[in-house]
């Protein structure tokens, strides 16, 4: 018997005849009065108001128009409340600094969030913990951070950027001693692209209209798999965990075509130690694919025990009642409760 459940293509057909008219009413409940917290998000983004001061303070503009859910925990929990939510990951967004700050600015600004996260689980330990924040620039600070907290009440993953300005950090001799740490943590990594042009592969994704975060993200996470696998990196750190946001981007659509590329298009240039299709499983997926029948089919792929909650954003313009989302595709019992939140206990250790 398979460790994990998928779905043939009559269930895949079936549910797609249906799907489109379910996602245009946006998948929500038919009470939203009755909706209880039960989910735990992988993907969320917040920022610390003690953060936002230190960077004005570092000649930074501060943000304009800020949503209140960013730093508020107590109208983000009414929020998560009232959207099937019971807790989330707290991380920072694309707009991480680790771009534009130096070493010692950036090291300053991590210990800033990763104090008020620690502050915001001890709070609420039932509602938040949270990703370590890193600064990658500097690989030694970035280790030494991640030491300090490591532990810590609430601290439960190490949060990192895909590349930053089109350079592979991760895969540096520089950067192995952070995987070897998290690994021996039991710390999960947690993914998320850098926001800005200098990021992204190509100037025509910038616009207008600017496609970077549509296009540019989802590649992202593409290359950073493969890399992660064909740069042996998985077989250096069997016990790693890694969950790419935003479903995946691109790769579970491209698993096929990468295995091709490496064994049927003239020389071998990569001899992996192990199947290509048992490596798609050592990542784990949040499923945010927008469309049910695209998640449907990312479970056909990788089990129902590679998924997690993964909202981005706490706004109506991504998913705004996960569970609902999860639960139209009427899945085993079992099943529906790996990827609202068993999966994510197992993998934060909660």
């Amino acid at each position: 018997m398979k460790p994990y459940s998928t779905l043939g293509r009559r269930d895949f057909l079936k549910l797609s005849g249906g799907a489109a008219a379910f996602f245009a009413q946006g998948a929500r409940p038919a009470n939203p009065a009755s909706v209880r917290p039960i989910s735990i998000d992988m993907h969320t983004h917040w920022t610390p108001e003690a953060y936002i001061k230190a960077q004005v303070e570092m000649g930074r503009p501060a943000p304009a128009n800020p949503n209140p859910l960013d730093f508020d925990l107590d109208k983000r929990r009414k929020w998560m409340d009232e959207h099937g939510i019971q807790m989330h990951v707290l991380t920072l967004s694309g707009g991480m600094p680790w771009q534009w700050a130096t070493p010692e600015q950036g090291a300053r600004l991590a210990q800033i969030v990763n104090d008020a996260a620690i502050e915001a689980h001890t709070a609420f330990p039932d509602r938040f913990v949270a990703g370590i924040a890193t600064p990658v620039k500097d690989p030694v600070m970035a280790l030494k951070e991640v030491n300090r907290v490591a532990g810590k009440p609430g601290m439960r993953a190490v949060h990192l950027p895909n590349s930053m300005e089109q350079r592979d950090y991760l895969f540096e001799p520089a950067f192995e001693p952070i995987f070897a740490r998290c690994q021996e943590l039991g710390y999960p990594l947690l993914f998320h692209p850098l926001d800005g042009e200098a990021n992204f592969y190509s100037k025509r994704l910038v616009g207008p209209p600017s496609l970077t975060n549509w296009l540019g993200f989802t590649f992202e996470h593409a290359t950073t798999a493969a890399k992660f696998i064909t740069t042996g990196t998985l077989d250096k750190f069997p016990r790693l965990d890694i969950v790419l946001p935003h479903g995946g981007g691109a790769f579970p659509f491209i698993f096929a075509r990468i295995e091709h590329g490496l064994y049927k298009m003239g020389t071998v240039q990569v001899k992996l130690a192990r199947p290509f299709k048992e490596y798609i499983r050592r990542f784990h997926y949040d499923y945010l694919n927008y469309y049910p029948e695209a998640l449907r089919f990312l479970i056909s792929e990788v089990g129902t025990d590679r998924i997690v909650i993964g909202t981005d954003l706490f706004a109506a313009r991504d998913i705004e009642y996960p569970n609902s989302f999860v639960e139209q595709l009427n899945l085993p019992a079992a099943d529906l409760d790996r990827i609202l939140r068993g999966n994510a206990r197992r993998l934060l250790h909660l």
